[in-house]
């Protein structure tokens, strides 16, 4: 993840080429990091 101006960039790499981007606020980047603690746990 990037900080570009007042949001946060998520670049991520897809199967057989090509990226999701996706633009998230800061709550928003909390929220998907609290998330994937409690899927990977």
């Amino acid at each position: 993840m990037t900080k570009e101006g007042r949001g946060i960039v998520m670049r991520v790499p897809l199967e057989g080429g090509g990226r999701l981007v996706v633009e998230l606020t800061a709550d928003e980047a909390s929220a998907l990091g609290d998330a994937l603690k409690t899927a990977v746990s």
